[in-house]
């Protein structure tokens, strides 16, 4: 028997134990929740994905501080994140559930708060799962458009990049929908792919460069190409300033580690392997990321060259220049490899928070989307959704010059803060909480507060425009978005939701629970019907 523990209304704790044989599925129910998702796999190393973050936002990396900012900007985003990763393992550890960020909001808040704290978290969290699917995806299309440049006479347009964008999702989407007892063998090949891909390319590059750019190149040389006209930030503001909005590419690509959150109602001994799958992928990605852009930019052979290139991506170039067209497209491959790999574990995971929030009652249409596929176990409604809402999402790149970098600002800016938000209400409320087996000790308190205010910092700086001048090529369009979902969260609670929305519902009566599963319907059914059949 295990013992277990919970919050009960007006801050008592409640002990109880459960039988060992089914740990993960007493644990759910004890939240009050059936396990109806049916594969055990982790995602968070192959949503990191620094093959796909570093070369999707090279360019704008070495326009926006160049080297320097490239280099160390990494490395302190890198601790910073490890910080977040580290606070948000503590909660996962307590509280492991599908829902992860606004189901923790709901259980660290004080009980008349619950349901607004998990509803505001929730739609940041959907924006930013949305936001980093779209980022990977068109990434991958604009990676694909490059490719299909080598040895031919093609030039990929806006309208062009936007239709392969749309075959990746389709694509992704078809294989979370069909192939879903396939996802943890892709997984088990996707973890590989990342690691000895990222190695063979940084080991390829370097030893096929004809030359290799000095160490003040790479650790101290600052580039600011942000203005449109001539002038950049750096003249018109600080060249901190640049060094703020440059770290972008770094916090871009360490992000969307909360996928092992959404993925615990899958995965085995929930309570730990959620939490270390966070901490592990931070740290395994922040090492490989930065070997990559250390080999990366060791090898660069002309610099105007590569940031002008006729190929519109730098990597590209330096693939080019370093191993040749042929062997270039091996590395090509192996780069969109990674990104489609990273792309479908992304729509994997935001199908699931959708999956858990509509299971809540959070989102419109939410007796539609909370049904889990009969024959898969797959909430496959969510998955079409997700690719639906991603697509939407990149379509102002058809007018605009920074549409993916402020798509990668949304994406950061909406999944960081529903990761603060959890880890300040564990830190407001800390005499309430009960540690999981995952805890830091006394480092506890110092790291979540810590870990709040870079968030906070982050949140600021990447809404601030990136180009100079500002206008309606070069507006940063993040504030719109985050806007809108503020607006619309913050306006429905208000007018209607307050009234009904109760936060994470409770599936089955704890006292009565069996862990068995599902009739593959619906959750709500469920709980509404008391029936229960086995699968």
């Amino acid at each position: 028997m295990t013992d277990v523990s919970s919050i009960e209304k007006g801050g008592r704790v409640n002990t109880k134990t459960v039988p060992d044989v089914a740990d993960d599925e007493a644990e759910l129910a004890r939240m009050g929740y059936k396990q109806e998702l049916k594969c055990n796999f982790g995602v968070s190393f192959s949503i990191i994905s620094v093959i796909t973050g570093i070369p999707s936002l090279f360019l704008y990396g070495l326009n926006t501080g160049g080297p320097a900012v490239m280099t160390w900007g990494f490395v302190v985003v890198a601790f910073f994140t490890m910080l977040v990763g580290l606070a948000m393992g503590e909660v996962c550890s307590a509280h492991p559930t599908s829902g992860g960020p606004y189901f923790w909001a709901a259980m660290l808040s004080e009980p008349q708060n619950a349901a607004f704290a998990s509803w505001v978290t929730g739609w940041f969290n959907l924006l930013g799962q949305v936001a980093v699917t779209a980022g990977i995806g068109y990434g991958c299309a604009n990676f694909i458009s490059t490719l299909a440049t080598f040895k031919t006479d093609f030039v990929p347009e806006p309208r062009t990049t936007i239709g392969v964008y749309a075959g990746v999702l389709v694509a992704q989407a078809l294989i979370n929908t069909f192939g879903v007892h396939l996802l943890k063998y892709i997984n088990n090949i996707s973890i590989w792919w990342h690691a000895v891909g990222t190695t063979a390319v940084v080991i390829a590059v370097l030893a096929a460069a004809p030359s290799h750019q000095s160490a003040h190149f790479v650790f101290q040389k600052f580039i600011d190409n942000t203005g449109v006209d001539g002038v950049g930030w750096s003249e018109r503001a600080s060249p901190a300033y640049v060094v703020v909005v440059g770290i972008l590419m770094a916090q871009y690509t360490l992000t969307g580690f909360d996928g092992s959150a959404h993925m615990t109602e899958e995965t085995r001994n929930a309570a730990m392997s959620g939490s270390i799958g966070i901490v592990m992928a931070i740290g395994v990605s922040a090492i490989l990321g930065w070997f990559l852009i250390l080999g990366l930019l060791f090898s660069i052979q002309d610099l105007d060259k590569t940031i002008n290139s006729p190929t519109g991506q730098p990597v590209a170039q330096i693939f080019l220049d370093t191993v040749g067209e042929k062997g270039a497209i091996v590395l090509m491959v192996i780069v969109i490899g990674a990104m489609f790999f990273c792309g479908t574990f992304s729509l994997t995971s935001n199908s699931r928070m959708m999956y858990a929030f509509a299971r809540d009652g959070g989102i419109p249409g939410h007796k539609f989307f909370h049904k889990v596929s009969r024959g898969t176990k797959s909430p496959i409604r969510t998955v079409w959704l997700a690719c639906t809402l991603s697509f939407i999402l990149a379509l102002p790149s058809l007018g605009s010059s920074v549409a993916f970098s402020a798509v990668t600002s949304i994406a950061t800016i909406g999944l960081y803060i529903s990761y603060a938000i959890p880890i300040a209400l564990r830190v407001v409320y800390r005499k309430r909480f009960v540690r999981g087996p995952f805890h830091l000790g006394p480092f506890s308190y110092p790291v979540a507060v810590t870990a709040c205010v870079w968030i906070a910092f982050i949140s600021i700086a990447f809404i601030l425009p990136q180009a100079n001048p500002v206008d309606s090529q070069t507006l940063n369009y993040t504030i719109v978005a985050v806007g809108i979902v503020l607006a619309y969260c913050m306006g429905f609670w208000i007018i209607s939701a307050r009234k009904w929305f109760a936060g994470p519902i409770k599936q089955i009566d704890e006292t009565d629970a069996e862990i068995d599963g599902g009739d593959g319907s619906s959750s709500a059914e469920v709980a509404q019907t008391g029936e229960e059949k086995r699968l």
